[in-house]
């Protein structure tokens, strides 16, 4: 990765690095003398989705403060969760943690979470975070992450947002999926005022814009 990173340097203003390995980012801009853009890296983590998160949110909520978040899926792997739980803890949230106990936050992004001064509510029960919850950030259970097929398969459609478990939320509530779905969420929820993921994913072209706009020193 180092010689590719130093090669590709000597051809480009930024570099945006997506890799399979965590880690990869930060050696990237280790060895680059221009700006690395850390667009996801395994299953560690993925800032630039944090940030196009953060944006939805404010637009949806009018703030981010004091919102009560429930993170909903495979949050053992899934890097977006890793990122997005971090930043929130700025912002003084009430934080849920929804997975199967195989997929539950790892234990040293928790223990940093509780160092921030953010104390998370574990669950397995869906249903125990809806009624609260401002934001339900849903993931993917992802198979690619899975060393083994049949660990896979004992967790994989765990958890579906349908109009049914809707019943129990909050009118304002959001729902938030950094996509792709699989069938955690049914399409029948695409046409409710709850869906915010399809905005979401749009929000992802003006954010990243203003971060590469930051990193070449344009004026935004």
């Amino acid at each position: 990765l180092a010689d590719t990173i130093r090669m590709v340097d000597a051809y480009c203003d930024c570099i945006v690095l997506r890799h399979p390995y965590e880690g990869a980012a930060r050696l990237a801009a280790d060895v680059s003398d221009k700006p690395v853009i850390n667009a996801g890296d395994g299953a560690g983590s993925h800032p630039t989705q944090m940030l196009l998160d953060l944006f939805t949110m404010k637009q949806a909520k009018g703030t981010l403060d004091g919102l009560n978040v429930a993170l909903v899926g495979d949050l053992k792997y899934g890097r977006t969760v890793h990122t997005l739980a971090q930043a929130l803890t700025m912002f003084g949230v009430k934080l849920t943690l929804v997975a199967p106990e195989s997929l539950q936050m790892p234990e040293d992004i928790v223990d940093n979470l509780k160092a921030k001064g953010c104390i998370p509510k574990k669950t397995s029960i869906l249903e125990d975070a809806i009624p609260e919850a401002d934001i339900l950030y849903v993931t993917r259970i992802q198979r690619e992450r899975f060393p083994d097929p049949s660990e896979y398969q004992k967790v994989a459609g765990t958890y579906r947002i349908d109009n049914a478990i809707l019943r129990e939320a909050k009118d304002d509530l959001s729902v938030m999926h950094p996509l792709p779905r699989v069938n955690e969420i049914a399409t029948e929820v695409d046409n409710t005022p709850h869906a915010k993921y399809f905005q979401q994913a749009f929000n992802g072209v003006p954010v990243r814009m203003a971060i590469l706009c930051a990193m070449m020193g344009g004026e935004m």
